[in-house]
């Protein structure tokens, strides 16, 4: 029987405030859930605007802890309710001073699973990241989900192949990239970085990107979400580049190991060659 695994995700506008936001999501995973889908995952940031355009330390209050913090534990109450696998993009408290981009992930039967925190910050005109994150240092997790096994790597990360390397060397099935990327600064590679990347990794991407414009700044988030298999083919549309969406997909997992035998890209690896790769 095939392994088929109904999928979701969100692109949104920005309400205006944390708990309105957080509402219109879990409105969506209650519509994704009635449509059968068995897993969803939210935009980068979703619970906040992207105040990323602007360094101020006023934007330090849309921080909070994972798991213990307001918005996962919430999280989890949702994916009891729906039995869905929900990933949870957030500004991660660690301590105080210690900030993180983090993902949690949420398993269907919202168990806490772990986090995954972005490696790769920016730090350029609209996403002045480094003022508000630390680098992430928990690697690259691979969380086993009631669906299968699931990765997160956030937004810039995208542009770096080692980590969507290592998320496949880890065994990842579907891999969620939450993103808040603009129209002008590198639309044109939206739809060919991640599909490049589940085609050299042999797996799903979810591509999830925010849509519209915010009080911060003048970035024009462009959605254009969507989720991508492992031959680099578009499962479905791709969603609206104006309007806020929920996409609901199925994802045939078992085109993953048809793709592995077929291209044998992870046979005919060489990493007794690539040493060169990691030296400062």
């Amino acid at each position: 029987m095939a392994q088929v695994v109904r999928a979701a995700l969100v692109q949104a506008t920005w309400t205006g405030d944390t708990e309105s936001m957080i509402a219109k999501h879990e409105a969506h995973a209650r519509r994704a859930a009635a449509q059968g889908a068995r897993i969803i995952g939210f935009q980068e940031v979703f619970n906040a605007p992207y105040f990323c355009q602007v360094q101020e330390p006023e934007h330090y209050r849309w921080a909070e802890p994972v798991p213990d913090g307001p918005t996962v534990r919430r999280m989890q109450e949702l994916a009891r309710e729906t039995g869905m696998v929900i990933v949870v993009p957030v500004f991660e408290l660690e301590s105080e001073g210690f900030y993180y981009n983090t993902a949690a992930v949420i398993d269907a039967d919202g168990s806490y699973l772990g986090k995954y925190r972005k490696h790769h910050i920016p730090q350029v005109k609209g996403f002045w990241e480094k003022y508000y994150f630390r680098p992430g240092n928990l690697g690259w997790p691979v969380f086993d989900t009631a669906v299968g096994k699931v990765g997160v790597y956030i937004c810039y990360d995208r542009h770096f192949p080692e980590g969507w390397r290592q998320l496949g060397l880890g065994g990842a099935q579907l891999v969620y990239n939450p993103s808040a990327t603009s129209r002008g600064l590198s639309a044109y590679l939206w739809q060919l970085e991640q599909p490049a990347s589940a085609v050299a990794n042999e797996y799903f991407v979810a591509a999830i990107n925010r849509v519209g414009q915010e009080e911060y700044g003048d970035n024009d988030f462009y959605g254009t979400s969507y989720f991508v298999d492992p031959r680099g083919q578009f499962v479905g549309e791709v969603a609206s580049d104006k309007e806020e969406e929920l996409l609901v997909r199925d994802l045939d997992f078992d085109l993953i190991k048809e793709v592995r035998d077929q291209w044998a890209f992870y046979r005919d690896r060489r990493p007794d060659a690539y040493g060169g790769l990691v030296q400062p």
